[in-house]
């Protein structure tokens, strides 16, 4: 009875240990797809900001001639 006892303890702690650590994990990706999702927007506005520049720069000169 013993042997069961020691069994079924161990199977819930590892199931507890298996559980704590996934929930951990899955937060930790869904933060780093975020992270990915916002460098990924600041890139795009960043490649419009090159675009205005360019083209201030071209009108720029334009008007300067």
């Amino acid at each position: 009875m013993k042997k069961i006892a020691v069994v079924f303890a161990s199977a819930g702690l590892l199931a507890l240990a298996a559980c704590g650590e996934k929930p951990a994990e899955e937060a930790n990706n869904a933060a780093v797809v975020e992270n990915v999702v916002d460098n990924a927007a600041e890139v795009v506005e960043n490649a419009s900001n090159v675009v205005e520049n360019a083209s201030n720069v071209v009108e720029n000169t334009a008007n300067a001639m």
